[in-house]
């Protein structure tokens, strides 16, 4: 069976995950601000020990593709281009929304048609990167930048109860938990588990990304600030 590893880095969440044959074996995780470089190797290389399994042994690497911070993206896609190279194995690439809807739709006890899932990841100020789901974790809107005001959403939350959810919800509350039907969770952290299903699903088809010219999904370009004087 296969055995493969996943990364997420999007946010400030550091997390890996082992899984096997589409199975949850292991998981080590860390939601602290800019510790993705110094904690990611580490992590897999403790994952990898305490579950009794070597490098040598993985048949693919998962990783969680953006949209998302830069600097995450950037750690842990190299990360994994590194050991997809060292070890001639291929790379599964999943939209880290995607994977939050997944993860988040698990959670859930039980889920009625008129639900929707919207994902969010803080992008600065009232923008988020967000996208739309049904509890099948099919597409309903596809991946954009979205600057919130109360007029954002107004259309699909007079009809459907949505659930906001990941780190850039909790700062939509004041404009949007004025609607009855918004849900705005703020109790879920972006993890590389969320991706063993749909990552699984791709190794099966063989839906592998270009090692040498994958790059990660920014959604927008990255702006450098000014430095300090």
């Amino acid at each position: 069976m296969a055995l493969i590893l996943h990364i997420e880095t999007a946010t400030s969440t550091c997390s890996v995950a082992l899984a096997e044959g589409g199975v949850f074996l292991d998981k080590i995780e860390r939601t602290e601000a800019n510790i993705h470089a110094a904690s990611l190797t580490v992590f897999i290389d403790e994952l990898l020990k305490r579950n009794q399994k070597s490098f040598k042994e993985l048949n693919a690497i998962a990783v969680s593709m953006g949209p998302g911070s830069y600097t995450g993206l950037r750690i842990g896609v190299s990360t994994a281009k590194g050991l997809c190279f060292a070890l001639d194995i291929p790379l599964i690439a999943i939209n880290t929304l995607t994977a939050m809807a997944n993860g988040f739709i698990k959670k859930c006890y039980s889920v009625n048609g008129n639900t929707i899932f919207c994902p969010m990841i803080d992008a600065r100020r009232m923008e988020v990167y967000t996208a739309f789901y049904n509890k099948d974790v099919e597409v309903l809107k596809d991946t954009e930048a979205v600057i919130v005001d109360e007029n954002s959403f107004k259309a699909i939350l007079d009809t459907y109860i949505v659930y906001f959810f990941g780190d850039g919800a909790p700062k939509c509350d004041e404009v949007l938990g004025k609607y009855t039907n918004a849900r705005i969770m703020d109790d879920f952290s972006n993890s590389a588990e969320d991706l063993i299903e749909p990552a699984y699903e791709k190794f099966k088809e063989s839906a592998f990304e270009d090692v040498a010219y994958f790059e990660p999904y920014y959604l927008k370009d990255y702006v450098a600030g000014k430095k300090k004087a």
